[in-house]
């Protein structure tokens, strides 16, 4: 008996069969397609039609591109199958571990008053806006009861360094409940650096904490973002930036932009700025529909066409500073490019399918209420509570978790069930937003062919595919983000 199938057996069968994929025009000449795990290809407007009617000749270019992509299969073929399979199991893993992100709000104090600010924030003698010894015990309960064995808690405000006894009873309790959970922890601390004294500094090195804070641009930029009653917020930040690296690490400072309407017309400034003071990326971020933003209009002095102006400008300036020899990465295109070119999902909480509220992150304000996000506790400081899930002081981890105000949030904001999004091409690498959408349309699906968020991140994905599809060394420069990110 012979030990092998015959040749005719390893002959592949001319028919081939379509595996699932959505399409959409890309161009005026092209149209993109696109699989469950965010494979794509770019095809003219003749080829699709050929595709779908099985005309594609096995000894074509394009044939091998599609079945290496998994868009089409011959039949019987089981490996197409398989490999959709683990890459998609691979793309959702990330799920199972449930919420990795806690945030805790230890004041709304803050020595800023900046106009675009997202939260009610209060004077600096104004201590009833602190949590209590008691709210934070409840929440480490909470923490601890998350399934991920990675926790990371970040403290947020207001200013938390003008609470710092309450982040260091935090950090000190958490370490000593890990004795026995045995997770990875992570600390971070989200300050203007403003206040960074020696004392917090030796504090944050002994338990491995670290900082991210707020760089808006160069010094007239940042302050005019950023203003105190001294007029020298970007001259503390730089200061603090230098102690805390020389105390902490290199690494172990990481800033954080918001771009205003003062902000559009200086991106290369932004960028410039940040590489004058050694950092590696920059995230050119989308000022939110939430808190003082919207409050005092600054959110409407610039639509999203401006701001995508701003953003290609900007990432532009980025890719040529690569190719000048200064590794430098946009933070927000590398998430997506990850998405894009690898079957890794980086969690980014925006981004996510279902969303991210309360399965990647979860916000215990100073108060006890307990909220889906940090943009669902934004919200409820305009007086919209619709996702805040609960009190630690009142309810239990299980109350809280299965809480409508969760569940309907995760439900409306699974993108292969939410209309338009469902039959999107570019759904792949998206999120559906509940609360953005909320913010704007009271409605968490939102009405998509008027939603700035699909606007944004639309043009955004076909921008970066035309860059890679255009010029070999960007896609080389946009692969090393993907693998970084």
């Amino acid at each position: 008996m012979s030990k092998f199938k015959s040749i005719d057996s390893y002959i592949p069968k001319k028919e081939y069969e379509l595996l699932p994929f959505k399409f959409d025009h890309f161009d005026d000449k092209r149209c993109i397609i696109t699989n469950m795990v965010g494979e794509y290809l770019l095809l003219n407007n003749n080829d699709l039609y050929s595709l779908i009617n099985k005309k594609i000749s096995s000894d074509s270019s394009i044939f091998s591109s599609l079945r290496s992509k998994h868009f089409i299969r011959y039949e019987g073929e089981n490996s197409p199958l398989e490999l959709l399979a683990l890459k998609y199991r691979t793309r959702l893993s990330k799920l199972v571990n449930f919420t990795n992100l806690h945030v805790f709000v230890v004041t709304l104090r803050c020595d800023h008053s900046c106009p675009y600010c997202q939260v009610s924030r209060q004077s600096e003698d104004k201590n009833q806006f602190d949590m209590t010894y008691e709210m934070a015990d409840k929440a480490l309960d909470f923490v601890f009861k998350s399934p991920n064995p990675a926790i990371k808690i970040e403290f947020q405000g207001g200013e938390p360094l003008l609470n710092f006894p309450m982040v260091q009873y935090i950090v000190e309790q958490a370490e000593f409940r890990n004795k026995s959970e045995n997770r990875n922890l992570q600390f971070v601390i989200a300050t203007t650096l403003s206040l960074l004294t020696d004392e917090i500094l030796e504090f944050c090195r002994d338990h491995s904490v670290m900082l991210s804070s707020s760089l808006d641009g160069p010094q007239d930029l940042h302050n005019a973002n950023r203003p105190r009653p001294s007029k020298n917020s970007h001259q503390l930040f730089e200061d603090g930036l230098n102690k805390a690296r020389a105390v902490l690490g290199y690494d172990r400072v990481s800033a954080l932009m918001t771009t205003t309407d003062k902000s559009l017309s200086r991106v290369r400034d932004i960028i410039d700025e940040y590489v004058r003071l050694g950092f590696n990326s920059v995230f050119l971020r989308a000022l939110s529909p939430y808190g003082f933003a919207i409050k005092t209009k600054r959110y409407m002095m610039y639509d999203v066409d401006r701001w995508l102006k701003f953003f290609k400008e900007g990432l532009d300036y980025i890719i040529f500073l690569n190719k000048s020899g200064i590794p430098f990465v946009e933070v927000y295109s590398a998430l997506i490019l990850k998405k894009m070119l690898t079957s890794d999902d980086p969690g980014f909480v925006d981004l996510m399918n279902p969303a991210g509220a309360g399965i990647a992150a979860i916000v215990f304000n100073y108060d006890g209420y307990v909220y889906a996000s940090d943009e669902s506790r934004m919200l409820a400081e305009m007086g919209d509570f619709k996702f805040r899930l609960g009190n630690i002081l009142t309810q239990s981890y299980e109350d809280i978790i299965f809480s409508d105000q969760l569940l309907d949030a995760l439900e409306d904001s699974f993108t292969l069930s939410v209309p338009m999004c469902s039959d999107c091409a570019f759904e792949p690498y998206c999120g559906a937003e509940p609360v953005f959408h909320y913010a704007v349309y009271k409605d968490m699906v939102g009405r998509k062919p008027e939603s700035a968020f699909c606007k944004k991140n639309m043009s955004i994905y076909k921008h970066l595919i035309t860059l890679m599809e255009n010029d070999e060394e960007t896609k080389s420069i946009f692969l090393r983000w993907a693998t970084q990110c």
